[in-house]
């Protein structure tokens, strides 16, 4: 890939002159070879690679070649007009939506972009609420195009009502199904082979991006010809503002020149940030935040971060971490450079502490984090030889360093080391970098819920622990009731009399009996919510012992267990799903089918529904990757614990 790229643009002083933009869309609407085609646009490279040979800057893992797919987010600095554009690629698949929103952080504006090959569908629809929700200027970039009609259907469909805000900044032009292409309704500047004028189309962006500026409606009102600078500051003025939504054609080579004027013209710089982040200042202290963490081969870990006060420079200090060098990434290449001002973004290499998310700052600011999608799809882990266990949990800690979206568990009811995932490409992601970075082989092993025990009924333990085999032997006799106590716990209850069991192996007795429940008396799960009566013993002047008695009760416990007066008891989770309306009812249905008890629907936004239901946890295993598809990826859940409760009879036999 070296023999086709070209020296980095330089570093930029004044933010405005930056522009960082995240590129948002589907798996497969075409991102990555968008952002290609901007960079061949740009001079940053030589000659456009592609997704399906893995030769394209943005794509530069080998499990990103093998999926044929973004797995993380990627940045490819461009210089454009005397500006210096910082492109953000986002993977489109859901399990890596953590990286899409850490892009989201990073940017002033985002570009939507969207495959005509197929309708606009309710995950696009969900992409642009986002956007909408995070405040972000979003502009639309339409690929695969193949006719105007995709146009009309955009509007339509992001216009949420107002198709008059969604509206064409480059009229395009069409022959036999191809894009030709293009004509700046603003400026009457030409793209390829361009359609003629069309004053109506013009007219319509025109008054649109007037907005609130009655002097330039009027202007326009009059026929006066208004030129190309008013208009464009109006454009950037409504794209700012979130009420204007420029939309273009793309097939590469065609409309990423377009695209990237568009950028120059009309999205905003850092100095334009409105939010409650730090002022864009390049004279003030310095405070920066981690948006992304990788590793290079040679470097060690690098941390991708967005400057959003001072100036960042070599050999700063910033509170733990100190910054050795600065690097501009161009996919895997890192350049050097020698600073980074506020609004840029630059790679610092082998941060001591610093994790995604975190902020570096010398006075001690602290920046909020972004939202996070919770990891709920759970997989369970064994070192595949002892070489591996001896590096498994460094190799998990660095991980876990650089993927917000991971988390890591040593379960301690069923001593299982589980991974949480968002999903199976994710958890496909987390297992090829253990293999790949780190040489840690693991082996997947079916993931197990934490079940517990109880005593349906109260019964009765007769324990005998009588050895003789020379020397002191071991005596203890004791006899147990145990009772259900639903939701009390544990207690235990001493009622011997006349001193058959002696006072100072009482406590003996009691210790074997929470032995024995932490064990299980059926199939190997802690006992719970019991209440266990010391009733009768025997002791002997010798050989009794502590010891003796522990072995004595458990074994009490156990008999009484024997009469079938154990039941299992499974986890029970209070699950909120949030999704579009129109999916609803199958939804529902599914819960249902999970054994799930539903607890009520309401309103979750326009045209959305929260769903409150309990749901065995055991039924929930599987539930990210099924309710993805139930509600075709617009779907989201989250869970927690609620309870134990009685598991029924025919599963149970299942796990004893």
């Amino acid at each position: 890939m070296s023999d086709r790229t070209t020296p980095p643009p330089p570093p930029v002083a004044d933010p405005g002159r930056l522009r960082n933009v995240v590129l948002i869309g589907t798996a497969g609407s075409g991102k990555t070879t968008l952002a290609e085609a901007l960079a061949l646009a740009a001079g940053a490279i030589t000659r456009a690679g592609t997704v399906p040979d893995g030769s394209t800057v943005s794509d530069h893992e080998a499990i990103e070649h093998q999926q044929q797919r973004s797995v993380q987010l990627s940045l490819l600095p461009l210089a454009w007009r005397n500006c210096k554009i910082n492109l953000l690629d986002t993977p489109g698949y859901a399990d890596f939506a953590g990286e899409r929103r850490a892009g989201m952080r990073a940017a002033e504006a985002a570009v939507l972009v969207v495959s005509a090959a197929e309708p606009v569908g309710p995950t696009v629809l969900a992409l642009w609420r986002e956007c909408r929700a995070a405040g972000l200027p979003t502009a639309i970039a339409l690929t695969h195009v193949h006719s105007a009609e995709a146009v009309t259907a955009c509007q339509e469909a992001f216009g949420e009502g107002h198709p008059d805000t969604v509206l064409p900044r480059y009229l395009p032009a069409f022959r036999d199904g191809r894009l030709t292409g293009s004509l700046d309704l603003l400026t009457g500047r030409e793209y390829g082979d361009a359609p003629a004028p069309d004053p109506t189309a013009r007219g319509a962006l025109v008054e649109a991006i007037a907005g609130e500026d009655d002097t330039l409606l009027e202007r326009w009102v009059a026929g006066e010809d208004l030129d190309p600078a008013s208009l464009t500051a109006a454009l950037r003025r409504e794209l700012g503002q979130n009420t204007v939504h420029p939309l273009l054609c793309t097939a590469a080579p065609l409309g990423a020149a377009e695209l990237l004027d568009l950028i120059v013209d009309a999205f905003p710089s850092p100095l334009d940030r409105t939010d409650d982040l730090p002022p864009c200042d390049p004279d003030a202290p310095v405070v920066a935040q981690v948006v992304h963490t990788g590793e290079d081969q040679y470097v060690g870990r690098l941390s991708l971060v967005r400057v959003f006060s001072g100036t960042l420079r070599p050999d700063t200090v910033l509170g733990e971490e100190r910054v050795t060098a600065l690097t501009s990434p161009f996919g895997h290449h890192q350049r050097p450079v020698p600073l980074a001002t506020a609004g840029d973004l630059a790679c610092l290499a082998k941060l001591a502490h610093a994790r995604t998310g975190d902020t570096l700052a010398a006075d001690g600011t602290e920046l909020d984090r972004w939202p996070q999608p919770e990891p709920l799809l759970p997989v369970a882990v064994e070192a595949h030889s002892k070489a591996d266990e001896d590096r498994l949990a460094q190799s998990l800690a660095r991980l876990t360093a650089q993927d917000p979206a991971l988390r890591v568990e040593q379960n301690p009811d069923t001593h299982q080391l589980v991974l949480w995932n968002t999903g199976e490409a994710h958890q496909a992601v987390v297992l090829d970098r253990l293999r790949t970075r780190y040489g840690v082989h693991v082996d997947t092993v079916p993931y197990r819920v934490a079940l517990r025990e109880t005593f349906a009924h109260s019964a009765t333990g007769h324990g005998r622990h009588v050895k003789q085999s020379g020397g002191h032997g071991q005596f203890a006799i004791c006899d147990l009731a145990v009772e259900p106590l639903p939701g009390g716990g544990f207690e235990f209850v001493d009622k011997v009399v006349g001193g058959a069991v002696p006072r100072n192996f009482v406590p003996s007795v009691e210790k074997g009996v929470r032995g024995q429940l932490a064990k299980g008396v059926l199939a190997g799960y802690p006992v719970v919510d019991v209440r266990v009566t010391l009733t009768d013993g025997k002791a002997h002047s010798v050989d009794s012992s502590d010891t003796a008695f522990q072995t004595a009760a458990a074994l009490a416990l156990r008999e009484a267990a024997a009469d079938g007066a154990v039941r299992l008891l499974e986890p029970v989770d209070e699950v909120q799903v949030l999704l579009p309306d129109e999916y609803q009812g199958a939804v529902l249905n599914d819960l249902s089918a999970r054994r799930g008890h539903v607890l009520g629907t309401e309103p979750g936004g326009p045209g959305l529904s929260l769903l409150r239901a309990e749901v065995p946890e055991i039924e929930l295993t599987h539930y990210p990757v099924d309710l993805r598809s139930l509600s075709h990826g617009t779907g989201t859940f989250s869970r927690s614990y609620v309870r134990h409760a009685p598991m029924p009879p025919a599963l149970a036999a299942q796990y004893q």
